[in-house]
């Protein structure tokens, strides 16, 4: 039972509704974690376009930021990201070795320096994010950018923020949608 009720598309304003819709589409459900954010409609909408656009702009691919996500979900022990993730993590093309991997990175040939950087990073951000040395940042720029640093930072932070909010919730994985809600928002099942 969830600590906090999550809103339904029928609870929510038409324009909560058409994000709903957008969530349905592209996902096969509405987030947990946003039906609960509705709660609070302006907290909802800049924390979807907030995600958005950590994911989805600049110059690094979404796999890595999301490969990041899956790690620090681990070491946060967030059952609802985690399970979030790591079936985006799956569809962009990371395969179940490579999370499972993650778990040992630094020994694991699975992964690139510069991935292995990427993963460093998410770590002390994680767990100590005053212990980043100026040779760690160094070691790190010499794969990304100024501007890619900051990409990655963001996701690492949106997204434990993200954790943190679903364990004091303790949020469970969220389930497909119904056929009912996908009907509701026009979303074919086979579509998704």
């Amino acid at each position: 039972m969830p600590r906090i009720s999550r809103l339904n598309r029928s609870d929510v304003s038409p324009e909560l509704r058409e994000s709903y819709d957008k969530f349905l589409r592209d996902r096969g459900n509405v987030p947990y974690f946003f039906r609960t954010l509705a709660h609070r409609p302006e907290i909802f909408r800049t924390a979807t376009a907030h995600m958005q656009a950590v994911l989805n702009t600049g110059t690094l691919p979404t796999k890595l930021k999301e490969l990041v996500v899956v790690r620090f979900s681990q070491l946060n022990c967030t059952a609802y990201c985690l399970a979030s993730h790591s079936a985006i993590s799956l569809r962009l093309g990371w395969t179940t070795e490579h999370l499972e991997a993650l778990k040992h990175w630094r020994e694991s040939s699975l992964f690139s320096e510069a991935e292995k950087e990427a993963i460093h990073l998410a770590e002390v951000m994680t767990l100590n994010s005053r212990n980043f040395t100026d040779e760690e940042m160094a070691s790190l720029r010499r794969f990304y950018s100024e501007g890619e640093v900051i990409e990655l930072m963001a996701a690492i932070g949106l997204f434990n923020y993200f954790n943190r909010f679903n364990n004091m919730l303790q949020m469970e994985p969220t389930l497909p949608a119904s056929a009912e809600e996908l009907a509701e928002a026009g979303v074919e099942a086979a579509a998704v």
